[in-house]
């Protein structure tokens, strides 16, 4: 337990240094000599009028980006049915998604191809849409267009190159108010008027009548950039992944490397959380007080019967104390994500560090409980040593991936490389915590048929197998029945997979608690020890177990004498 305290202590003062980004709705992803053909920026859950800020700072493509056409570069914005599942893959995922004319029961589908030969950023919107596109329209569009401009426009367009200064333009006191305003067309503009009149040439596209349109795509050195906002309306609410394609690396043998920065920010009328992460920061701090609220209780039933209490009854305290500050600091994290757009470093950290004991205590215990430690026998054998070897370490792994997940942008290189460790090590802690109730499970049955002592083993036999059903059905929902409820789910609901995990993280809590209490009528506490382990006899007699209590015994000659347990 120290050493899951200090690798806690370490882990986070290291996210003092690059916690910037964990769980954050406010993106910034910086990708260099990336060779992906796809990449997946991030998943967010929108409500009607829910908005989408994407700042493409750099892109730099290689200068190999040959047949433009037949293999385009750019961004997709699609919504899902379920989570990370796309609509519109159902038909062929050998061709670029950036190609598709129509999508699956017109699912709404924004495609932004860039034109590095224009150069422009030509807009194509797929599927039923009610949302409303700003941004900057390409040069020539903007031009043709100049007798109609949008209400968001400039009075006066900026020219392609500064215009000379007319030789009219003298000071002149009669000049007409028309020719005054003419002149302002040639006139030099300074910083902040440019930066007014720039920002002042955005341009609303409803997309529910706008299927094409073209944005400008500036280049400055050898990168281009641009940026636009999004309004989604209510026809366009749900839940959507935002990815980015170099559809040319799909050809076997090429790997052209690219490098982009991007900003993203996503936003609900609420705050920044995603729809279904909105309920998450009521959710946890509610459940924390159940937590506490059944740690008191575990806590008040140890003190009453604090003759039958052994050591492991004050690591399950310590456990649900510990989940129930996890459960406050993750709910304190939610709340500033939505509310700044970003975690807050110090209670991000707090999170992590009692997060990361949780999960050590939780597998601890199981594992000490499984193998009868303290209840039955206080030495474990080597086996279940090496057990407790392996699951600790992979334990803390499984902890330190996790936080690195979360602390990590979803389109970077390293996130799927820690996702699926994460997955792996947790899979393998939760069957290696299985093996020391299968290896007692199986030593009582072996016994009850060799020791002449069938009744209590079969006995012990019928609890170490309620206990081992129970840490089945544990794992199984949690990571597998809960995850596919998630996935069937509505957008908004899925918050209920998280609520569904903390209930029947609750339920076992108490079950196990209930098993196992330390009460002078509990059985399992009753059982009768070997009768050659007089060590373990007089532990049990000390603590007030067998008080009262009278065991039988058998003398070599078949005659029984009456042995009274007295403190």
């Amino acid at each position: 337990m120290a050493v899951a305290h200090r690798a806690g202590v370490v882990v986070g003062l290291l996210l003092l240094f690059f916690l910037d980004g964990s769980r954050a709705r406010i993106h910034k992803l910086t990708l260099k000599n990336e060779t992906r053909f796809f990449v997946h920026l991030n998943t967010f859950g929108f409500y009607a009028n829910g908005t989408l800020d994407v700042n493409l700072r750099s892109l730099r493509l290689p200068l190999q980006l040959v047949n433009y056409s037949g293999y385009p570069v750019g961004f997709s914005l699609s919504r899902s049915r379920v989570s990370g599942v796309l609509s519109y893959t159902a038909e062929e995922t050998e061709t670029c998604p950036l190609t598709l004319t129509k999508t699956t029961n017109n699912e709404p589908l924004i495609l932004f191809l860039i034109n590095i030969s224009s150069p422009s950023v030509n807009v194509r919107v797929l599927g039923d849409q009610d949302s409303i596109l700003t941004s900057r329209p390409k040069a020539s569009v903007h031009i043709k267009e100049r007798g109609q401009r949008s209400s968001r426009e400039a009075p006066a367009e900026i020219p392609a190159k500064p215009a000379e200064p007319a030789k009219d333009d003298v000071k002149t006191s009669d000049k007409t108010a028309d020719e005054a305003k003419t002149k302002t067309n040639v006139e030099p503009v300074d910083e902040t008027k440019k930066e007014k009149t720039v920002e002042n040439t955005l341009t609303e596209f409803q997309l529910a009548s706008t299927k094409q349109l073209a944005l400008a795509l500036d280049k400055v050195n050898d990168t281009y950039t641009f940026n636009f906002h999004l309004l989604l309306g209510l026809l366009a609410e749900g839940l959507y992944n935002f990815n980015f394609y170099y559809c040319q690396n799909m050809v076997p043998g090429i790997d052209l490397p690219y490098s982009f920065t991007l900003e993203v920010t996503e936003k609900n009328p609420g705050g920044f959380l995603s729809a279904a992460e909105i309920p998450l920061s009521r959710l946890y701090i509610g459940m924390a007080g159940v937590f506490f609220t059944a740690a008191m209780v575990w806590v008040y039933t140890l003190m009453k019967h604090r003759y039958s209490v052994f050591k492991i009854h004050w690591l399950m305290t310590a456990l649900a104390f510990t989940k129930s500050t996890s459960l406050v600091f993750h709910s304190i994290n939610y709340h500033f994500i939505n509310t700044e757009g970003h975690p807050i470093e110090g209670w991000a950290v707090m999170y992590y560090i009692t997060h990361l004991l949780k999960g050590a205590l939780l597998f601890i215990t199981l594992a000490l409980i499984g193998t009868g430690w303290a209840f039955v026998k206080y030495i474990l054998s080597d086996k279940e040593k090496k057990i407790f070897m392996i699951v600790i370490p992979l334990q803390c792994l499984a902890n330190v991936a996790y936080i690195i997940i979360e602390s990590t942008e979803e389109g970077s290189s390293e996130y799927p490389l820690w996702k699926e460790i994460l997955f792996l090590v947790d899979l393998i802690c939760c069957g290696a915590i299985l093996f020391p109730v299968v290896w007692s499970i199986r030593h009582l049955q072996e016994a009850s048929s060799t020791d002449g002592k069938a009744a209590m083993n079969l006995e012990k036999l019928k609890l170490f197998r309620h206990y081992y059903v129970m840490i089945v059905c544990y794992i199984y929902f949690t990571r597998i029945i809960a995850i596919l409820l998630k996935v069937t789910m509505p957008f908004q609901w899925q918050w209920c997979y998280e609520f569904l995990v903390e209930v029947s993280t609750l339920i076992f809590f108490v079950l196990t608690g209930y098993k196992f209490r330390p009460a002078s009528n509990n059985p399992y506490l009753q059982l009768p020890q070997d009768e050659e382990d007089e060590e373990m006899d007089e532990i049990v007699t000390e603590s007030g177990a067998l008080e009262g209590i009278s065991k039988v015994k058998k003398t070599s000659n078949g005659r029984e004498r009456q042995k009274e347990a007295t403190l």
